[in-house]
């Protein structure tokens, strides 16, 4: 843990390489719990992102050594997760309270392992954390809505879409704190670079080789928020259909997620089409709760374009603009961002053209009265 743990200093000095390729052979096999296979997964990811971002996207490696990994592979088989740093590793085993009696709030709650980009780093995984906190009661209530379904109750439907709808708003609400602990330059120029993967990028195009494993390189996405269940449980419910590129993209992600995670949307994708019981019931409380949850998704994505053009489509007119200028004063550490990704999400989706065929396609979603 030791060298997990330093990473953004050891990369700042341009030394994790020289650490890590220095490093004993760990082993897994003492990991036995859980909880210990999560924590190493994600100790291990973030060495890897470092160790392969460390000189940037001009001097990127082809293999990762033996000596990590073997044991990021074994803990990966384990756990069913990608040899790579994921939304679960980052975001959903990566915190703790300060106070373990304290509020869950961004005051309370420390990363456990980090990347370089400092306080920006921290917020951008603490504040994406808050966001899938807020999602807690609603999905506790599609099981409700499903037996409801199941049952023909129009009223146990409606109050727990109206659940669902006012945690979907609290999940929007979370991610408006991107703006007050994430700084845009520092996001972009820094930190998302190591979030990049080796699928769909053009400064690793045949992949990576994982020393030990296999010789043949492998092929996987960086973190995504399309790595998250949340939306994909959401949209199995509310019966959203996807076009085919984005709708392959996101079937790929669920790969990225804890199997259980990803069983849970699977499940809910195979029960009664909720929005077909809704226009079947003569129910005008149960028409409104299932407009307002598919109004309240759609506001979600929309706002999530919003945060993507700030910290992503932005910076990016900047860091080209600053490049044609030749200039490097304020702009130095935007116009060093990798010209890779300018582009592209970190999933290694074309990130703006995503964003909004997934959103066009959630407003279709709505009945057929309001989505005129």
């Amino acid at each position: 843990m030791d060298i997990a743990l330093r990473v953004p200093e050891l990369v700042h000095s341009h030394e994790l390489r020289f650490h890590i390729n220095k490093m004993p052979q760990l082993s897994s096999q003492f990991l036995q719990k859980h909880r210990e296979l999560r924590l190493a997964h994600l100790a291990l990811s973030m060495m890897t992102m470092g160790y392969m971002w460390q000189e940037g996207e001009n001097n990127t490696v082809k293999m990762l050594p033996h000596n990590l990994a073997v044991p990021f592979w074994e803990v990966s088989q384990r756990l069913g997760l990608p040899p790579i740093l994921t939304h679960a590793d980052a975001v959903l085993a990566n915190w703790r309270k300060k106070d373990p009696e304290g509020p869950f709030d961004m005051e309370n709650l420390e990363v456990l392992v980090s990347l370089p980009g400092g306080d920006s780093t921290r917020g951008f995984f603490l504040v994406t954390l808050l966001v899938e906190m807020a999602a807690v009661p609603a999905l506790r209530n599609i099981p409700t809505v499903i037996n409801g379904v199941r049952c023909g109750d129009a009223e146990t439907v409606a109050r727990a879409l109206e659940v669902i709808s006012q945690s979907l708003q609290d999940m929007t609400d979370k991610l408006k704190l991107m703006q007050v602990y994430v700084e845009p330059s520092v996001f972009y120029g820094i930190m998302r670079i190591y979030l990049s993967g080796w699928k769909d990028n053009p400064c690793m195009p045949k992949g990576l080789v994982y020393e030990g494993v296999q010789a043949e390189p492998m092929e996987y996405s960086g973190g995504s928020a399309a790595q998250s269940s949340l939306l994909h449980c959401f949209d199995e419910l509310l019966g959203v259909k996807h076009e085919a590129k984005s709708g392959a993209f996101l079937t790929r992600m669920r790969n990225y997620m804890p199997p259980a995670h990803k069983l849970l949307t699977q499940d809910i994708s195979l029960q009664l089409s909720l929005k077909r019981f809704v226009q079947q019931q003569a129910s005008e409380r149960l028409n409104q709760a299932f407009q307002h949850c598919v109004t309240k998704l759609l506001a979600l994505r929309s706002y999530h374009i919003n945060v993507v053009s700030r910290f992503i489509t932005v910076p990016a007119a900047r860091a080209r603009q600053l490049r044609n200028q030749s200039q490097e004063l304020e702009g130095e550490m935007i116009s060093r961002a990798p010209t890779a990704l300018e582009e592209r999400g970190t999933g290694g989706s074309g990130i703006m053209i995503f964003l909004k065929t997934v959103r066009d396609q959630t407003k279709g979603t709505l009945l057929p009265e309001t989505s005129k």
